[in-house]
Parts: C-alpha cells; sequence; structure tokens
C-alpha cells in the first residue's frame, strides 16, 4: 500500500480551449470546414493539476485568471477536483484562451493569447513561501512568461524541493541557461528537446534522435532528461547515459493532453518516491490510456483506472 498521498505542488496556466475537429488543417489562407467544434478547460497548469489530483495526490496549482465567465468556470473545475489553488492578481486582463486544431489521425496544433498570464513576473510568488516548503515536489511549464518560471524554480529550491520543468512551449534561448541548477527534471517532447538543445550548445543539437537529445540535455543541465516521442515511449537520462522505456500500444483518438497526463504522472511517482524510470514508465502508462478519448480533461484518468489498465497488461 502507499502512504500518505505526494504533496504536488503545481504552477502554470489555465486557459479555455477552442478546439476544431478536422480532417487535416487549413493552409494559407485556405478554409476548411470542420467536423466538431467544443469548447473546454485548458492550460497545461491546470491540466497537470488535474492529472497529479486523479492520481491521488494533494494539489496545490498557484495560477491567474481573468474576472471574467472562463475564470469563474475554472474555480468551479478546480473545487470539484479537488485541488487547491491561489489565485495571483490578473491585472484585469482576461483569462488566457487557446485555439486547438485536431486532425483525423489525432495529431493537434494550438496557438494561445495569454491573457491574465502575462502579468506574472519575478514578483509574483512574495508570500507564498508555505505553498512551496509543503511540496514533495514542484511542477512548471513554459505558458506563463519566463521571468516567473525561473522566479518559482528558485524558490522550489530555497526550500529543496524537487522540480520537475516541461519546458512546453519552449523557453526563449536567453532563459535557457539559467536552467542548470534549478531544474531536477527536464521533460520535453522531441520538439521541444531540441529548440533547448539548440540554446544550450548551438550548432551541436544531435538532430532529433531523442537518445542523444536527452543524453545532451542531461549533460548539458545537470538534470535527468526525459524526452518523450508519443507511442514510442520515452528515452530517459541522469548521467549521460540514456535510457529507452518503452510506450504502450493504444488505439489514438486525440493526443491533446498526453503530454500533460505523462508530465503529472511523471510527477506524482517522483514525489512518491520512484526512479526517473520507474516515473517515466508510469508517465508512458498515463499517457497512452489518455490519447485513446476526446479532450483533455476527460482523457485524463484516475489512479484506479490506471491500476486496472496495469493488472491487464
Amino acid at each position: 500500500m502507499r502512504g500518505a498521498a505526494p504533496r504536488v505542488l503545481v504552477v502554470g496556466s489555465y486557459g479555455v480551449g477552442f478546439t476544431w475537429r478536422m480532417p487535416r488543417p487549413p493552409g494559407p489562407g485556405e478554409t476548411v470546414v470542420a467536423d466538431d467544434f467544443v469548447v473546454e478547460h485548458g492550460g497545461k497548469g491546470s491540466n497537470q493539476a488535474v492529472a497529479a489530483r486523479r492520481l491521488g495526490a494533494t494539489v496545490h496549482l498557484i495560477t491567474a485568471v481573468g474576472d471574467d465567465d472562463f475564470g469563474r468556470s475554472a474555480q468551479q473545475l478546480w473545487h470539484s477536483e479537488g485541488v487547491n489553488v491561489t489565485l495571483l492578481p490578473s491585472g484585469g486582463r482576461p483569462t488566457m484562451t487557446g485555439a486547438i486544431l485536431v486532425e483525423s489521425g489525432g495529431e493537434n496544433r494550438i496557438a494561445i493569447a495569454p491573457g491574465a498570464l502575462d502579468t506574472l513576473g519575478p514578483d509574483s510568488f512574495h508570500g507564498l513561501d508555505q505553498c512551496f516548503a509543503d511540496a514533495d515536489v514542484s511542477v512548471l511549464q513554459m505558458e506563463i512568461p519566463a521571468d516567473a518560471s525561473i522566479a518559482a524554480l528558485r524558490m522550489a529550491k530555497v526550500y529543496e524541493v524537487p522540480t520537475v520543468l516541461a519546458p512546453a512551449p519552449a523557453p526563449p534561448a536567453a532563459y535557457v541557461p539559467q536552467l542548470r541548477g534549478l531544474v531536477d527534471h527536464l521533460v520535453p517532447n522531441e520538439h521541444e528537446a531540441v529548440e533547448v538543445c539548440a540554446a544550450l550548445t548551438p550548432g551541436e543539437v544531435p538532430g532529433d534522435r531523442a537518445a542523444g537529445l536527452a543524453s545532451a540535455l542531461s549533460s548539458a543541465l545537470g538534470c535527468t532528461s526525459v524526452v518523450t516521442v508519443g507511442k514510442d515511449g520515452a528515452w530517459v537520462s541522469a548521467d549521460g547515459q540514456p535510457t529507452r522505456v518503452t510506450g504502450l500500444a493504444a488505439p489514438v483518438v486525440d493526443t491533446t493532453g498526453a503530454g500533460d497526463a505523462f508530465t503529472a504522472a511523471y510527477a506524482v511517482s517522483i514525489a512518491e518516491g520512484a526512479g526517473p524510470i520507474d516515473a517515466a514508465a508510469f508517465g508512458c502508462m498515463v499517457a497512452a490510456w489518455s490519447v485513446q478519448r476526446r479532450g483533455v480533461i476527460e482523457s485524463l484518468p484516475t489512479r484506479q483506472e490506471v491500476s486496472h489498465q496495469m493488472r491487464r497488461a
């Protein structure tokens, strides 16, 4: 039996996703008729917070939303899921929105308007020391300003809390060197790994090979690097030597949110005391479960559902 619930602190984004499902994305100047349209909760920080909560963690989310219907709907979501939330001042800006184009094969393209999240900065976390001190692991992404992400990472290190960073979207190149010593676990996909690696070692990016990227990022940043490769799993490197974690075969309906599911599962597993390889294996299991359903929140599994799938496997 597992002991007390792991305590996960998530610092990041909430946004509303406007999703169009279509046979293919439009080209320049082209209009494509969509098969379906939905409005749903999104934002990588919120997605990861809800995912971690469903996987059995006690979760505290720090974010910003607007004083609008979208922001109020977000608070209802977090209340229903049991996620504790600290809302930072929004400066009168609206809640973040995103446009998501999902192709028939499950791949997606996303554009966002940050809104209230753009008000966050290096001073946003003053007075929130206890939130960091109480955590077993802290999780961040890059949908909030880079200055704010760096400040949150530094706060976590003050309290010796392990940090997990999903660099999505990839941070501005000038900020990447600052991650050394602040990030314990870097969890990019291949595209993000290429961008981060290019900022660290210009002209020496090892192509798009995930194993080489994991090794290069681990060595350059002095952290554990976990490069995800979709259905093929992930490559994990803690000392420059990459290890492959095999993915699970699953019928793909929608990949939106699979990366958030992986990151949340990885962080929960680390908070429970697992090593990076076992944590990545758990992440692959949860991500494989999530791609079999449409949407994001609807696709995030509970711990019971994942355990049932593990028993069947």
